[in-house]
């Protein structure tokens, strides 16, 4: 089965879970026979993707802006028609999709038509849609997120991206959603049928997570905090108007008026960052809050580690992959009703992202009853120890066919 596969980043080259989501995806399907050619914006290494072959439609460096930022940020596109745009423009956002267009469109010319086409997300739709055009071979259009969900609320986002996510649904010969949730939006906000999307839950692949050691050291004072009774709660996240930070620090603020030995890790970056520092020093919670800035590697790892409760306050949360990492580093989870991971882990508390109020007892219940804090942590590691790649790869598998069939018939 010859997969071509069209993506916008993978890591360790990743700014969110989009590349994590492809990568451990592409390895399962790969052990599950999948060919997997698999095109990207920008030029860069990538180790553990022996699996496929990797191919770079610009020599772009991996940290451009319109490379790994942009599968989070669409402020940028302000041109709808391709053909109107300069392919030797990378500077601009559009300009980038317009040179990955032609990658592809030579790619499929010079290799002859994949059994499938698998898209992941608005940057590679239309890519998605010039390779169907050309080899008329199936198309899967793979939704992480839509510009709904990135906006932040369900009326807003960049038009322009919304006429991209429409045709590419439209012309996809089936959906994938990663969320019921999100299958919603797609059916409500796009008008496309119910029968057409899939859901298919993201997984987590612990035997990738690798030998750690959690080194104290990374956060000694709140190591400090945490033997004097306090209890650290974190977020994993980009700073962006989509994770709902500011209600969760209004939030956090209530529950410390409420219970006094609280301290949050907010670690992350993104445009609302100065935004957050203000917002926690008007709410008199400065000397609680602790900013780590974007984090990689061992110090991703110990952002969870150092955590009692982990919280997911998104606006809207297609799944939520940080969510199972945290509970993979013993982590009790508060998880907002709007965060599709929500659907597959049932021992874990839940509000909507708004009611800071529900928030705040939900804090303080877990960080004043020792009782709950660890059966919070143990029955949500025994469930997500249940979700597996190799599931989702199965369920894919199954869905190529499906369509091959069908094209064939």
């Amino acid at each position: 089965m010859n997969i071509l596969m069209l993506g916008w980043e993978l890591p360790p080259h990743n700014s969110g879970g989009l590349g994590v989501a492809c990568y451990h995806m592409s390895k399962a399907l790969a052990q599950h026979g999948a060919k997997i050619d698999f095109v990207l914006p920008y030029s860069g290494e990538h180790p553990g993707t022996e699996h496929m072959t990797i191919h770079s439609a610009t020599t772009l460096s991996p940290i451009h802006k319109f490379g790994i930022m942009g599968a989070y940020d669409s402020k940028y596109v302000d041109q709808s028609d391709l053909d109107k745009v300069d392919a030797k423009d990378l500077q601009t956002m559009r300009g980038v999709q317009k040179r990955y267009v032609t990658f592809v469109e030579r790619f499929v010319k010079k290799n002859g038509a994949p059994d499938a086409i698998h898209a992941h997300d608005w940057l590679t739709m239309e890519a998605g849609m010039r390779a169907k055009q050309l080899t008329d071979a199936p198309l899967v259009v793979h939704v992480h997120a839509t510009e709904f969900d990135r906006a932040g609320t369900f009326g807003g986002g960049n038009p322009i991206v919304h006429e991209i996510e429409y045709q590419g649904l439209m012309m996809a010969d089936r959906v994938i959603a990663v969320s019921n949730i999100t299958k919603s939006i797609i059916v409500h906000k796009y008008g496309i049928p119910a029968d057409k999307i899939e859901v298919i839950h993201n997984a987590i692949d612990v035997s990738t997570m690798g030998s750690y050691e959690y080194d104290g050291r990374t956060y000694r004072y709140l190591e400090s905090l945490r033997s004097e009774g306090y209890t650290v709660i974190s977020a994993v996240t980009r700073f962006t108007v989509q994770k709902g930070l500011v209600n969760l620090l209004r939030g956090f603020a209530r529950a410390c008026q409420k219970y006094d030995k609280l301290a949050l890790v907010l670690a992350g970056d993104g445009e609302q960052r100065d935004e957050l520092i203000q917002l926690t020093a008007d709410l008199g919670v400065s000397d609680k809050v602790f900013f780590t800035g974007f984090v990689r590697g061992k110090q991703w790892r110990d952002a969870y580690n150092v955590a009692d409760v982990f919280v997911m306050s998104s606006v809207s949360e297609p799944f939520g992959l940080t969510a199972l990492e945290a509970a993979h580093h013993d982590t009790a989870l508060i998880i907002s009703k709007q965060s599709g991971v929500g659907e597959v882990l049932s021992s874990i508390f839940r509000y909507d992202f708004w009611d800071t109020d529900k928030l705040a007892d939900q804090l303080v219940g877990i960080a004043t009853s020792p009782a709950l804090k660890r059966a919070l942590k143990e029955d949500v590691k025994n469930e997500y120890a249940r979700l597996s790649w190799q599931d989702v790869a199965k369920k894919c598998m199954n869905l190529y066919r499906r369509m091959k069939v069908g094209a064939t018939a």
